[in-house]
């Protein structure tokens, strides 16, 4: 009986350990409030360059990968929005999923 319960604790805790470790796909605290940053640097950016052709236009940043998505009028602003955020400061890489109505 002493083995059985000590075999349950051992399983017990090896379990709270894998549970607390980080994933490798999740960011830091410190990469989360970068990715925020670059997130309100860029939103600013398009709102400066496109002005109201921007509200349509999500921003989302993950370890300083920026994707857009949303919707737009035409292809034209599409590449302008993509090279606005690929030309923000601290953006490594940019995923332009807008959609052109």
């Amino acid at each position: 009986m002493l083995k059985t319960l000590n075999s349950y604790l051992l399983m017990f805790f090896l379990t709270l350990l894998l549970g607390c470790s980080p994933a490798s796909k999740m960011e830091s605290t410190g990469q989360y409030i970068d990715s925020s940053g670059i997130t309100v640097k860029v939103k600013a950016n398009l709102v400066d360059q496109l002005g109201t052709q921007s509200f349509g236009i999500k921003v989302i940043t993950y370890k300083d990968e920026v994707q857009l998505s949303g919707f737009v009028d035409n292809a034209m602003i599409k590449r302008r929005a993509g090279n606005i955020a690929a030309n923000t400061i601290d953006v490594k890489s940019v995923r332009n999923d807008l959609i052109v109505k």
